[in-house]
């Protein structure tokens, strides 16, 4: 069955949507719509905060494009549905660019107020990011109400071949909440490691936005966007992730330790194939299977990947 674009109902909703700034409460949404607000949630459209029970719309592009992959994906006949599903999507995706924003979008350095812009910020953000995701998260203990919902967010995009590293302090190998969420994540295929020194927080999303506070008390978020800006912050991360310890979360959490690797994946590297024979055999992305092989790398320790195949082929023995 072929995924139905939005009708013209559900196309009203998510511009009216889009006219209160694209954040409104799901309450106020289902009282004016509800069948039209589950469909654009289904499709995407609308992402919800299980927080506050707020949506967020997100960029239809990006709707757009999964549907086309679907498409894509199916029979001969469909094939011409999914040249145009993108297409179909230009009416909203003008009104999306055309939208009025909390925070302007002209400016490389955006100032969001408010934990409810900010994550409607970030949310919009990841719904558009595909590569990787690089954080610093200073302070030990993540907050407990979060983590069902972030673990979620994390093998959706891990499963995507989204890389995600994040760093921490060393107060949350002591936090039994924290580590139980960092061994399920790393399992999944996330990579953690622990710093035992001060450092900033920090968000930065495909290499092109940073998100870091811009009060002391983090009410307030700094979204940037300047290139040589988001590159020193990059360089800063990198320099403090190559200091990092690895921590073992699975033994801390008293788990199997595993490396969230698919073993089709790691039987085929041991036998010498190429990273884009691999994802040939498998198919799936070259951009996939290099993140698959970052994370063997990384719960390996090994430098390289020529280290890391021989490393394979010993355990295949």
């Amino acid at each position: 069955m072929s995924p139905r674009l939005p009708n013209d109902a559900e196309r009203t909703l998510y511009r009216e949507v889009l006219a209160q700034g694209g954040l409104v409460l799901l309450r106020e949404a289902m009282e004016q719509d509800p069948d039209a607000t589950l469909r654009l949630v289904e499709l995407g459209l609308l992402v919800r905060h299980d927080t506050d029970r707020s949506l967020t719309a997100v960029n239809p592009r990006t709707v757009g494009a999964r549907l086309s992959a679907e498409l894509r994906g199916a029979a001969g006949r469909k094939l011409d549905q999914a040249e145009h599903a993108a297409g179909q999507l230009d009416a909203l995706a003008h009104a999306y660019d055309s939208a009025p924003r909390h925070a302007a979008r002209r400016s490389e350095v955006q100032h969001v107020a408010t934990h409810q812009q900010i994550r409607h910020r970030i949310m919009q953000i990841e719904a558009e990011m595909h590569e990787e995701t690089l954080a610093a998260q200073p302070g030990g203990a993540r907050p407990t109400r979060f983590m069902r919902q972030a673990l979620l967010r994390d093998r959706h995009f891990l499963a995507a071949g989204v890389v995600l590293r994040t760093l921490y302090q060393p107060g949350a190998e002591a936090h039994r909440p924290t580590v139980s969420y960092a061994a399920a994540a790393t399992r999944a295929g996330e990579r953690f490691r622990v710093l035992d020194e001060p450092f900033q927080r920090m968000l930065i999303f495909d290499r092109k936005t940073a998100v870091i506070p811009a009060a002391a008390d983090d009410s307030t978020a700094a979204f940037i966007e300047d290139p040589a800006v988001v590159a020193l912050l990059v360089e800063r991360f990198e320099r403090d992730w190559a200091r990092a310890e690895r921590v073992d979360w699975q033994a801390l959490a008293g788990r199997p330790r595993e490396s969230g690797v698919p073993p089709e994946l790691t039987e085929l590297l041991a036998a010498g194939l190429t990273q884009k024979a691999i994802a040939s055999r498998l198919a799936l992305s070259e951009r996939t299977v290099a993140a698959h092989i970052a994370r063997l790398r990384e719960h390996h320790g090994a430098a390289t990947l020529v280290q890391l195949g021989w490393l394979m082929r010993e355990s295949a023995r």
